[in-house]
């Protein structure tokens, strides 16, 4: 099965999807290695991590799809990307679509903020009105249903947390957005539990909740009985490995080698090796496979960690 296939019944699966953020091919590897089943790109943490910049629409399509391809193409599970607002009108949602298909993974979710569009959970969002949005649904599930029909398209709606915004409004589009063709909703920045409870009621289709921001901290157990279908966190692995670097960074300054010694004695506490992580067994039985005998004897009395050893 591609990874639509495995996206598609993994939600429609009794149970909710957890899928933890990842921004990047090693810290989407360290969530599989976790055990979750899939993953979803974050686009903050794409924005962030790739350009040093906020996610306030000043990252581009090409650098979105190639990170895309690249987290898909380091784990197995599926993956869901972040596709911000199709970068453009609906023509440009026709390519950005076409663009993610390409890249492998399981799906995408794109949201009717106008340009530049920025972070769900910040101030100052707006959106583009109900018509032009259920257009650009419309486009991305034609594309969908040309070129890979278990391609997994979510409505991501910010009506609520825009100027104005209600979450009656937000409602009417979520399910206008699904009636256009879009498989699940996505009504972002929910303010309360109640606010939680009536969208689950009141959309009818699929749901992913975005546990981040203002997002109330609801478990995985309380969103499956409330209706929801799947949750992402978006900012864990982002927020992890900032929090770590400057922990380490900071002892570093002031404990010197101690502190470095520290975080690899951390990482050994860990089920599996660094050299095993990143793959170095696999680059060894391809040699193995496909190059001139004795190849790996270069292994035997040379210095360095045995990167044979799984």
């Amino acid at each position: 099965m591609d990874s639509g296939s495995r996206l598609r019944a993994l939600i429609r699966d009794d149970d909710i999807l957890v899928c933890p953020g990842a921004h990047d091919p090693m810290t989407a590897m360290a969530i599989e290695r976790a055990g979750f089943d899939a993953v979803y790109m974050t686009g903050y943490g794409t924005s962030l991590s790739r350009a040093g910049v906020p996610d306030a629409g000043l990252i581009t399509m090409p650098e979105m799809v190639a990170n895309a391809n690249a987290v898909q193409e380091a784990v197995d599970v599926p993956v869901l990307g972040d596709a911000d607002n199709g970068y453009g009108n609906a023509t440009n949602v026709v390519r950005t679509v076409r663009e993610y298909i390409k890249t492998g993974v399981g799906g995408i979710h794109i949201e009717d903020q106008s340009f530049p569009k920025r972070c769900g959970h910040v101030g100052g969002r707006r959106v583009i009105s109900r018509d032009e949005a259920v257009g650009k649904f419309r486009a991305a599930a034609d594309v969908r249903d040309d070129r890979d029909e278990d391609f997994y398209i979510v409505a991501r709606t910010d009506a609520r947390g825009a100027v104005g915004g209600s979450l009656e409004e937000a409602v009417e589009r979520a399910n206008a957005y699904c009636d256009a063709g879009a498989d699940a909703a996505f009504v972002e920045g929910l303010a309360d539990e109640e606010e939680v409870a009536r969208a689950s009621e009141a959309v009818d289709a699929p749901l992913l909740y975005n546990l981040a921001g203002i997002s109330p901290r609801l478990d995985p157990e309380e969103l499956e009985v409330l209706g929801y279908d799947l949750v992402i966190y978006p900012g864990l692995a982002m927020q992890a490995t900032v929090t770590a670097v400057y922990n380490y960074a900071s002892k570093l300054d002031t404990a010197g080698t101690e502190a470095f010694v520290e975080i690899e004695e951390a990482f050994e506490g860990l089920p599996f090796g660094f050299h095993e992580f990143s793959g170095f067994p696999e680059i060894v039985e391809q040699e193995e496979r496909y190059m001139p005998a004795g190849e790996t004897e270069k292994y035997d009395g040379t210095l360095g960690a045995d990167v044979r050893e799984k």
